[in-house]
């Protein structure tokens, strides 16, 4: 979590989420998250959703489909 130096337990916490669930989202494991838990991370990142969903690396990020 290089973003604002903030670790995946702080992010957790900050979003009350478990830290697990921020760890599959980080590894990919989690490929179509709620939108519910999209908004909790916002308000932890201390964003909106949109801004949590756009971010330029990742707007040309391809990923195979499974």
């Amino acid at each position: 979590m290089c973003r604002e130096n903030i670790t995946v337990n702080k992010l957790a916490d900050l979003s009350d989420i478990t830290q697990c669930t921020v760890e599959n989202l980080i590894k990919g494991k989690t490929k179509n998250p709620k939108l519910k838990i999209l908004h909790k991370l916002s308000i932890g990142l201390n964003m909106t959703v949109s801004e949590l969903l756009d971010f330029p690396e990742m707007n040309e990020t391809f990923f195979d489909d499974e």
